[in-house]
C-alpha cells in the first residue's frame, strides 16, 4: 500500500493564500473608492471581484483536502486589508498603485508555488486552477506597474521583479 503524500505544506500556503485573498478584496475595496479616474475604478473594483472569487476557489481546495482558514490568519488579513483599504483615501494616488503591484507579483509565485506542491503530494486536480489564478494575479500586477510606470517618480523606485 502505498503512503500518502504530505499535504501540509500546500495546505499551509493555501491558507496564507485564503486569508491574503481577504485582506487583497478589501484593500482593493478602498482602493478603488479612492481614484477618481473612472476607467481606473472600473478596474480596480473588477479586481476586487477577482480577489473574492480567488477566495472562494481557495476555501474549496482547502475544504477538498480536509482543511480549513487559519482563524488567526483570518482576523490579521481583515485588519490588515481594511487599514490597507482606508489608507489608500489619504495617501495619495502613487503609493497604493505600488503597493499593489508588488503584492501581486508576490500572489503570482505564491499560486505557482501552490501548483508544485499541489503536484508533488499527488494533487494534480488542482493545479489547473491554481495555475490560472497565477495568471489572473499576473494580469493584475502587469495593471498595476503600467500605471506606476506612467508617474512622474517611477524612475527613482525599484521597480519589483
Amino acid at each position: 500500500m502505498s503512503q500518502p503524500k504530505n499535504t501540509a505544506p500546500l495546505i499551509s500556503l493555501l491558507q496564507l493564500a485564503y486569508s491574503g485573498e481577504l485582506a487583497a478584496a478589501y484593500a482593493y475595496r478602498g482602493h478603488w473608492k479612492s481614484v477618481s479616474d473612472p476607467e481606473e475604478r472600473r478596474r480596480i473594483e473588477e479586481i476586487e471581484k477577482e480577489e473574492w472569487h480567488h477566495r472562494k476557489l481557495v476555501g474549496e481546495m482547502l475544504t477538498n483536502l480536509k482543511a480549513g482558514p487559519d482563524s488567526e490568519r483570518e482576523r490579521r488579513a481583515a485588519i490588515i486589508g481594511r487599514v490597507l483599504g482606508f489608507g489608500c483615501h489619504i495617501s495619495g494616488w502613487l503609493g497604493p498603485m505600488y503597493g499593489a503591484g508588488r503584492l501581486e507579483s508576490r500572489n503570482i509565485r505564491e499560486y505557482e508555488t501552490a501548483a508544485r506542491l499541489a503536484h508533488e503530494c499527488g494533487r494534480d486536480d488542482l493545479i489547473d486552477c491554481l495555475l490560472t489564478m497565477a495568471e489572473t494575479e499576473w494580469e493584475h500586477e502587469r495593471y498595476f506597474r503600467s500605471l506606476v510606470l506612467t508617474h512622474r517618480l517611477a524612475k527613482y523606485l525599484p521597480i519589483w521583479p
